[in-house]
């Protein structure tokens, strides 16, 4: 890992140097952490100002110095700009040499003064006088090369924004990219609820969950993994469209699609279908792409996706069959389909316990295997196993599978979307099935609620619902390489 500065034992020369200032600035009458300062104007709107303009006052960091005789130029940075200031010692007099011997590179200061255009067209804040606001002890990285070592990056978040423009615009397009999903879906009748995060059920999908202990209670607890029943009680309360950004918790694998701790946009409709559900959300992400990116079409990491036209929905089963040769609904015995698999010769890569894996499990690893990787323009899979899907109604036309849809775009799950399975009896059944999935060893299983199940008891109407992956959307419309690159602030081992 690459050192914010050549060496550690530079970095506490400088920052001893740095500390020592802080003395000489309370004697110049200033304090070192000041409490306020009232601006006139942000950096952003003082370069929209016409030359000329007098008494400008603004703040930020100073993130460039520069000293030539009795000129000096620098530039103060906030998220929004970076606007050049220029100190002369003919306006300052004794005030030019205290900034010179205060100021450093990294410090807040706030200046006053008339806007002006340099000789390189550049607009320029002509300093008049400054406040002292904030000092720096430890020195930014190196301007020209900033951070390049990946995993700093992520660890300094907070120096990654300073140096880096491409990362301040990734996450001023991610907050875009919330608010125009929400607008759309308050736009069109949905209300926006609130969740538990502790959860006395580990339920709302197949995923291994967090554990911890409430010492008020004194129950074990789970991160919520999503806020499916939750949303879907709601529903059944009489709301007839609710939403939630949800933070959810996974204590599964990580990589560049996968993060423990991640954001999950979730929206239940009463009496929607699934493919009321596929329309509707064609039209929301048609319209978020032109709203944030300006086009349906995208290159992600080198690959051009295009988001126009009807996107093609296909049953689960046809994509694997396509894939592979194998025909899921031939093979209604695990170890029948497990054979087949092996004469195939397709191995799985996973951290699943392959010899306790059910049906369901070993049907999703092999579509993960055979068929998401090859996927890149948006399509619809349709019709999953109903082994896979505990939550979903099943099919009229076939009872084994269920109405259900899943939205991949590039390799990645970007949408997992039901008819909702509304029929207590059915999902009691199903509950009980997952049980004993569970204790035969399959992790990969949904623990029975009985609480949802009391309230599905009281009725339900036919609903139709999804989560999207808010990471994974973020980071197609940034060409960000990897979900950590979109978090502000990932989980990280300790740093050593």
């Amino acid at each position: 890992m690459e050192s914010v500065v050549e060496s550690q034992s530079e970095q506490n020369e400088q920052m001893q140097v740095r500390i020592e200032k802080i003395a000489e600035i309370v004697k110049a009458g200033h304090h070192p952490y000041g409490d306020r300062y009232e601006k006139t104007h942000s950096l952003e709107e003082a370069l929209e100002l016409a030359v000329d303009t007098q008494g400008v006052r603004v703040c930020g960091r100073v993130v460039s110095l520069r000293y030539f005789g009795k000129l000096a130029f620098g530039h103060l940075y906030d998220v929004d700009a970076k606007l050049q200031f220029a100190l002369q010692k003919n306006t300052l007099g004794e005030k030019f040499a205290e900034f010179r011997n205060l100021v450093d590179v990294g410090d807040f200061v706030g200046v006053e003064g008339t806007m002006i255009t340099t000789k390189t067209g550049e607009k320029t804040i002509d300093v008049t006088g400054f406040t002292f606001l904030s000092k720096a002890l430890r020195p930014l990285p190196e301007k020209f090369h900033g951070l390049t070592d990946p995993e700093l990056r992520l660890r300094r978040r907070y120096l990654d924004l300073i140096m880096s423009k491409e990362t301040r615009d990734r996450f001023r397009k991610r907050t875009r990219v919330i608010r125009v999903i929400r607008d759309f879906l308050d736009n069109n009748d949905f209300m926006e609820i609130d969740t538990p995060v502790l959860t006395n059920k580990a339920s709302g999908a197949l995923a291994r969950p967090f554990v911890t202990h409430n010492n008020a209670l004194d129950i074990d607890v789970f991160l919520r993994i999503a806020p499916e029943t939750y949303l879907k009680r709601a529903i059944a309360g009489g709301f007839d469209r609710v939403y939630e950004f949800a933070r959810s918790f996974r204590n599964e694998g990580v990589d560049a699609s996968h993060l423990p701790d991640f954001t999950l946009l979730e929206y239940y409709c009463a009496y929607w279908n699934y493919v009321d559900n596929m329309n509707f959300t064609q039209k929301l992400l048609k319209h978020l792409l032109l709203q944030v990116h300006g086009s349906l079409e995208l290159n992600f990491q080198g690959t051009a996706i295009s988001f126009d036209g009807e996107w093609p929905r296909i049953s689960f089963r046809d994509l694997i069959l396509k894939d592979c040769g194998i025909d899921i609904d031939k093979f209604t015995d695990r170890d029948e389909l497990m054979k087949e698999v092996d004469s195939k010769g397709i191995r799985f890569e996973t951290d699943v316990n392959i010899s306790k894996a059910g049906r369901g499990t070993l049907i999703d690893l092999l579509y993960k295997k055979v068929s998401r990787p090859a996927l890149v323009n948006p399509v619809f899979i349709t019709h999953h196993p109903i082994d896979l899907s505990p939550l979903a109604r099943k099919s009229d036309e076939n009872p084994g599978v269920v109405d259900r849809f899943q939205l991949v775009v590039n390799g990645w799950e970007v949408i997992n979307a039901y008819s909702e399975l509304v029929d207590p009896l059915d999902q009691a059944q199903r509950f009980s099935d997952q049980a004993q999935a569970r204790a035969g060893g399959d992790t990969e299983t949904m623990d029975v609620d009985n609480d949802f199940l009391q309230c599905m008891e009281y009725g339900m109407p036919p609903i139709s619902g999804w989560g999207m992956g808010v990471d994974r959307i973020v980071a197609l419309l940034t060409n960000a390489g990897t979900l950590r690159d979109v978090v502000l602030f990932p989980l990280l081992r300790t740093e050593k």
